[in-house]
């Protein structure tokens, strides 16, 4: 059972860390069109930048940032101060990492749900990006993604770090 909740998490954590880096891959090429565009446009040769990038940069960087979340998660990745981690007994340790890592699911549980309230409000009130028009909503849902995985993972890590505790030889590291 532990295996298969594991290989799920790292699946659902590798495809959002491919999907927002293949978003930021995206933003960059349009990035560059737009700067062509704009380059060219100065010398009367094209048609000029791409209306509302600022938007779609906006969009796209908020949501690969969210979809690289539970990768981060799920690979132990996040910062941490390891100061006193060596002079401390290992059962501590083990203990500390199962704390943190409830915490982090409760974060990533706040943060999931907080933006969806967000994304109600915004789509409740019609609110668009100022340049393209796009409905703002429209990110909100598009980080929702990331966020869902986020929590997912992050429960994920509790069983994980839970049964380092108890298991002290049991496999705590991600299988990658």
């Amino acid at each position: 059972m532990y295996l298969t909740l594991s290989r799920i998490a790292g699946v659902v954590a590798r495809l959002l860390a491919l999907a927002g880096g293949a978003l930021l891959l995206a933003i960059v090429v349009l990035t560059v069109v737009s700067i062509t565009g704009r380059a060219l446009f100065s010398a009367g040769i094209c048609c000029g930048p791409i209306r509302g990038i600022y938007d779609y940069t906006e969009i796209s960087v908020g949501a690969a940032i969210f979809a690289f979340l539970p990768w981060c998660q799920y690979m132990n990745s996040h910062a941490a101060v390891d100061l006193f981690k060596s002079a401390m007994p290992d059962v501590l340790n083990r203990f500390l990492n199962v704390l943190i890592d409830i915490g982090m699911l409760v974060l990533a549980a706040l943060i999931a749900h907080r933006l969806w309230l967000g994304l109600l409000d915004k789509q409740r009130f019609g609110e668009t990006t100022l340049i393209a028009q796009i409905p703002v909503w429209i990110g909100y849902a598009a980080c929702m993604a990331g966020a869902v995985g986020f929590v997912v993972v992050a429960a994920f890590c509790v069983i994980r770090s839970g049964r380092g505790l108890i298991w002290k030889d049991a496999r705590t590291e991600p299988l990658s």
